[in-house]
């Protein structure tokens, strides 16, 4: 199953979007990320990778649609955005096993190709954090890795997060990843004081670890809303 960059089907360049930890903001970002580069003028899609805590549509695709202003897409109605999806809140090995199941590497895989055939970039939304278990053998990190997509880390600056990216970053370089950036979003529980050390330290273990210094940061985002400007073009160039 793992693929080089040059064995990528179709056209497309595929993004996966994951998190330090759950409830750091990877949706919000993704849907913003998504809204500034149809700004942009790029054909984006979006694709939940495994959705749990849902049934028959992913209530996460359903908020990037909205951040974008748009409704139900062709490759929406096709399955190929959320190909996997599970009642049980939690990771998606046990939300799968729960219902007598397990995750289909393959048709992600599948779906996302398709996805990449029709437009010009797509970001895939984790669930969990980077070393999340799709299976018994396969942790998401494993699977993006092997797929050959670049990754995008969304962080923020509460009390521990500097520990969770710095581990994140440590698990994407041991797997050979390339980090295209990473994402500070804004979290209610952040200190100012962390907030600022936070993104520091990022950057130390970045350069340290050989990746691109490209710190993009995320203010507040109202629901409901406008959307802030933020510029993501250091990540998608």
């Amino acid at each position: 199953m793992n693929k080089s960059l040059e064995e990528e089907s179709g056209t497309g360049r595929v993004f996966f979007v994951s998190g330090i930890d759950t409830d750091v903001g990877k949706t919000v970002v993704t849907g913003l990320m998504a809204h500034a580069l149809a700004a942009a003028g790029i054909d984006v899609i979006t694709v939940k990778m495994v959705q749990t805590g849902c049934e028959d549509a992913s209530e996460d695709l359903t908020a990037h649609r909205s951040m974008c202003g748009l409704g139900l897409q062709p490759e929406d109605a096709a399955g190929f955005t959320a190909p996997q999806i599970f009642k049980f809140p939690s990771s998606p090995s046990l939300a799968a096993r729960l219902e007598g199941r397990c995750v289909d590497l393959r048709r992600i895989e599948e779906c996302v190709d398709e996805c990449a055939r029709r437009r010009e970039i797509v970001l895939v939304e984790g669930a969990g954090g980077m070393l999340v278990p799709l299976s018994d053998d396969v942790l998401a990190a494993d699977f993006a890795a092997g797929q050959g997509w670049p990754l995008i880390l969304v962080t923020c600056g509460r009390l521990g997060s500097v520990n969770h990216t710095i581990l994140s970053l440590e698990a994407a370089k041991s797997r050979g990843m390339h980090v295209a950036g990473v994402v500070h979003n804004w979290h209610a529980d952040a200190d100012p004081t962390i907030d600022a050390d936070a993104e520091r330290e990022t950057r130390r273990c970045l350069e340290r670890l050989g990746f691109p210094d490209v710190v993009v940061r995320v203010p507040r985002v109202e629901k409901g809303s406008v959307l802030p400007q933020v510029d993501f073009s250091e990540i998608f160039s």
